[in-house]
Formats: structure tokens, C-alpha cells, sequence
């Protein structure tokens, strides 16, 4: 499963704090009430519009959000960042671009932190093109191709709001994925990991899953 040996992974197609509530709420369930929130991957958008929706989410769901402002590789490195993330029992981590996300993360201290999230029975949360960043393969969202990602799930690359690829740009994601096990998460949907369970593998909505799903 790559770098998570315990704890659990959700995998979201798109609408990070819009239109997952329903399946947000069952993740977070009675235990969780400290996010993390990681708005990385929209670093040259507008975060801060992700961090406003984050907090009107917080409020519907009863949780307390921290906003993780790393949005810069040097900023993974910050000892106020890691400990914002040791601190909490999720992290939500969400924004577009997953090679900015992989940039800014890979190999550093804060990503070290979100991992022992769910090594102590946490939950890791990636949206839209954040969770494409957590797979190895990656998906590259300038073409479908696929390199190199975070690794916190290996063998499965996720292809997220499907619905607006074209049917060119599907067909192309679905000849390169090879060996690799695929994905197609429109927004609103989701996978989520949760080892020891009978079923490691839940999904929720109309995926598409192009091989096995690893235990």
C-alpha cells in the first residue's frame, strides 16, 4: 500500500468542502474533531478561498479546522507547520495541481508529519488533483500521462473529475496506466483505505476501477 501501513486514505474526485459532506461527515465520525487542512496544490490560484470554504465545512460538520499554509517547498520545512499537522486527527490536503503538491512535499519533514497522522489511526483525506498527487503512479493533468508521485498508495493512479476529461484524453490515461491499477473518480466521489477491514477498499459514488485495488 506504499507508505501507509495503518490508519486511512480517502480519495476524492473534486468538490473539496461543497459536495461531499455526506461522505465527509461518515469519515470523521465521533473521533475526529482536529483538521489539518492543506490547501498546497492551489498555491497559485487562491488558497484562501479553500481555507474560507474549509471553515463554513468545519462549522457544518462540528470540527476545528487549522489552515497549513505551506505553499512553498521551504515552507515544508517550517516547525510550525509540522507541528499544526502532529496536532490534528485528519488532514485534508486539496487544490489542483498535484505536481506542485508533489514539489512542495516530497522528501521533507511535513510530509514525515502527515504520514504519522495515519500512523496512529488518523485519516488522510486528498481531493481532486491533491489525491492524484498521494498515488504513485501520478497522474500529469497537462496530458494523462503518468510520473512520478508521493508513493502513500502505490500501484494505483487515480483519474480525478473525470467528467470533464475528454473521451480522447480517457482513452489515452487508460492505455498508459498499464500495470498499474486505475481510478476514475468523478466529482463527488470517492475510495477509501482502510486497513484490516474485510474489504480494504470502499467506494462511494460511480467509480470506475480499472484493475485490482491493492490489499
Amino acid at each position: 500500500m506504499g507508505k501507509i501501513s495503518s490508519g486511512r486514505i480517502a480519495l476524492f474526485g473534486g468538490g473539496a468542502f461543497r459536495t461531499n459532506d455526506e461522505i465527509d461527515a461518515g469519515l470523521i465520525g465521533e473521533h475526529i474533531r482536529r483538521i489539518a487542512v492543506l490547501p498546497t496544490a492551489d498555491a497559485f490560484e487562491q488558497p484562501a478561498l479553500l481555507v474560507s470554504a474549509a471553515g463554513e465545512w468545519a462549522a457544518r460538520l462540528g470540527v476545528d479546522v487549522t489552515a497549513v499554509m505551506a505553499l512553498t517547498r521551504p515552507d515544508a520545512s517550517r516547525d510550525e507547520h509540522v507541528s499544526a499537522i502532529d496536532a490534528a486527527d485528519a488532514v485534508w490536503l486539496v487544490g489542483d495541481s498535484p505536481i506542485h503538491l508533489r514539489t512542495v512535499l516530497k522528501e521533507t519533514n511535513l510530509l514525515e508529519a502527515v504520514i504519522r497522522v495515519a500512523q496512529r489511526g488518523g485519516l488522510i483525506a486528498a481531493v481532486g488533483g491533491s489525491a492524484a498527487a498521494l498515488c504513485d503512479p501520478m497522474t500529469d493533468p497537462r496530458g494523462g500521462a503518468f510520473t512520478i508521485g508521493l508513493g502513500l498508495v502505490s500501484g494505483v493512479a487515480v483519474l480525478t473529475e473525470v467528467e470533464s476529461w475528454t473521451t480522447e484524453r480517457l482513452d489515452r490515461a487508460r492505455h498508459l496506466a498499464g500495470a498499474a491499477t486505475l481510478v476514475e473518480l468523478p466529482t463527488g466521489t470517492a475510495v477509501v483505505y482502510e486497513p484490516g477491514s474485510v474489504h480494504s477498499w470502499t467506494t462511494f459514488g460511480e467509480v470506475v476501477v480499472q484493475g485490482s485495488l491493492p490489499d
